[in-house]
């Protein structure tokens, strides 16, 4: 796996650091709350990327976990429950559990993840000087790119009028699909949109084959992520030409993918939750987001629809599956 970069205000010395940058407390029991909106998306990875940092549940940490099972007005409530337990820091992924965790507390820091506009969102002042108590790592740059896979998706298939675009039931999407739109209007592609509701993509799939698009392009978005093998599996059914965002995904059967990768990024917000248990603060933990990304393809999957990936586009490829 090729190492990320990440781009922020941050001095080299920081980035140079090794993720176990600061010694932890000797005796110290580090109590963690987790608030997540569904539990498709899990805690495991960055459970993961705080072992690799020396944190062991039930011995130095104490991981208090908060799912609201799809249903965001549960959040609230949960936020206050992990204020009310008094944890160190509060992990938040994406816009509503962000937002819960930021109304029920000004105090106890916050980590954020996921894909959303923190400046535009309120939560912080500027990325490089968040200037409160909530920090974080983003899984998305500035921009989600969306021209640039669809090009991908078009070298692939030439001659592509129609490309599906799998959109989520999340409050955060917005801004995500209106550069979709942008990229593909410009590149006279006409975009359908299909989102998942409930959790329920067979659906989806059946109404985004209703439109006869040539491709999709699956948004970012951690829960996409963790039903990447259901969506996979749809995508061959349908035998449709399928662009992801991270790597896991075409290891697991997707077709391509253009982005950063899921487990660096885990690594990164783990390093500001070691950071803040070791008493650094949010406000001077510059918000972090992803600045280098990877094209992987699987020839495997394009054999089996029937494609033939440009000489060029191999080439330019930073792994390809075989």
């Amino acid at each position: 796996m090729n190492r990320r970069a990440f781009i922020g205000t941050l001095t080299g010395g920081f980035l140079a650091a090794p993720l176990a940058a600061e010694a932890q407390q000797a005796g110290k029991v580090h109590r963690l709350g987790i608030l997540i909106p569904t539990r498709q998306e899990r805690s495991g990875g960055i459970k993961t990327a705080l072992r690799d940092l020396g944190y062991v549940e039930g011995q130095n940490l104490i991981v208090e976990s908060r799912y609201a099972e799809s249903k965001l007005d549960r959040l609230p409530k949960m936020a206050r429950e992990l204020v009310q337990l008094r944890v160190d820091v509060i992990y938040a992924v994406g816009l509503a559990a962000i937002r819960a965790a930021k109304d029920a507390t000004t105090t106890i820091p916050i980590v954020m993840y996921g894909g959303v506009d923190p400046v535009a969102a309120g939560f912080v002042t500027s990325l490089a000087r968040p200037g409160g108590n909530i920090t974080g790592v983003l899984i998305l740059p500035g921009s989600t790119l969306a021209g640039k896979k669809l090009e991908l998706l078009k070298d692939v298939v030439p001659r592509v009028a129609r490309i599906a675009l799998l959109a989520p039931d999340d409050p955060a999407f917005p801004p995500q699909l209106r550069e979709t739109q942008n990229a593909a209007a410009s590149l006279g592609i006409k975009l359908v949109v299909v989102e998942v509701r409930g959790g329920d993509y067979d659906r989806a799939f059946a109404t985004m084959a209703a439109e006869r698009p040539g491709a999709l392009l699956v948004a970012a978005t951690p829960t996409f992520m963790s039903d990447r093998k259901r969506i996979i599996d749809l995508a061959a059914k349908h035998r449709l030409p399928a662009l992801y965002e991270w790597p896991e995904q075409v290891q697991d059967g997707g077709l391509m993918s253009y982005g950063s990768t899921q487990p660096a990024l885990f690594q990164r917000a783990a390093t500001y939750i070691d950071r803040i248990f070791n008493g650094a603060k949010p406000a001077d933990l510059p918000v972090e987001q992803p600045s280098k990304f990877d094209l992987v393809i699987n020839l495997k999957t394009a054999k089996a629809l029937g494609l033939t990936i440009p000489p060029p586009l191999l080439q330019r490829a930073d792994q390809v599956i075989e």
